[in-house]
């Protein structure tokens, strides 16, 4: 067996055309475009190269992008500060403070800020309970984004055994929710799972997202499973690879993400389809 590749670039530009209708007709009632505001407080190289991309994202779908770009000594309460500004500020929709932060800042207490209407992150503890309870909210960008790769080849996860690897708040605990709502019985394996390698081989639908270069052995993988792998690490040379050891894995899986180019795509992607979606919410 030779998987297939799911291809997240025309997904998401498919998203992204959604979108730019959306945000047109958002722009046609309310007088102005959706406003996304995101903050980055640092030097993190990554994080710049994020911000910038969402920055020339936003602008091409009819989105108003700005980024408050703030040196690394800021104090916790100025960002807090910040925060507030853009929480009571009438034209903005989406706010997303860039992580990592330094250190003298708790991450937790400023995405806690951040008001959940303009929470286009999905992270702050009310949309986290909302994802929870099942409740409309705003979702976490990259697992609402790999539940769509899943729709794109017509994998329905009702009844399905699907192993989610990684319990982070910004991906693993999301998407398991999210598949749990689609009726997969779903298991967390996380770096105290004993024998990985048994609970991984039990799935029909494995999301790779521990952050753990070939973490997710080849031949761990179910005959037929889909596999998406989230991870974004770095091989010797430098070039990007994800969490699961993709040519031995491709042998055995019937679908799988490659990276970079699958999960990764959908991410600025579906930030830009909440973003609207918090425009349109508030101004009906």
């Amino acid at each position: 067996m030779t998987a297939q590749l799911i291809d997240g670039k025309p997904v998401a530009q498919q998203v992204r055309s959604e979108v730019a209708q959306r945000a047109a007709a958002f722009a046609a009632r309310a007088g102005r475009q959706p406003g996304l505001e995101v903050v980055l407080v640092g030097d993190d190289p990554a994080s710049h190269v994020y911000v910038r991309n969402k920055e020339r994202a936003s602008g091409k779908v009819g989105i108003r992008g700005v980024a408050h770009r703030l040196p690394a000594d800021t104090s916790q309460a100025k960002l807090l500060e910040l925060v507030d500004r853009l929480n009571a500020d009438t034209t903005v929709d989406g706010i997303l403070v860039q992580l990592p932060l330094p250190s003298q800042i708790d991450p937790e207490a400023v995405t806690a800020r951040i008001d959940p209407a303009k929470d286009v992150d999905g992270l702050t503890p009310i949309s986290a309970g909302l994802l929870v309870l099942g409740r409309p909210g705003l979702r976490p960008c990259t697992p609402v984004g790999c539940m769509l790769l899943l729709e794109a080849i017509g994998c329905n996860p009702q009844g399905k055994r699907a192993v989610v690897v990684g319990r982070s708040n910004l991906v693993g605990k999301p998407i398991a929710h999210l598949l749990l709502a689609r009726h997969a019985t779903v298991t967390m394996a996380h770096s105290r799972t004993a024998d990985l390698g048994a609970v991984v081989a039990e799935a029909d639908i494995v999301v790779a997202a521990a952050g753990k270069r070939d973490l997710i052995r080849g031949a761990w993988i179910k005959p037929g499973a889909v596999v998406l792998d989230v991870g974004t690490n770095r091989k010797d040379d430098g070039t990007a690879c994800g969490d699961v050891e993709f040519e031995p894995a491709s042998e055995r899986a019937s679908f799988i993400t490659p990276v970079p180019g699958g999960v990764g795509p959908m991410t600025i992607a579906m930030l830009l389809s909440n973003t609207v979606t918090a425009a349109e919410a508030r101004v009906r």
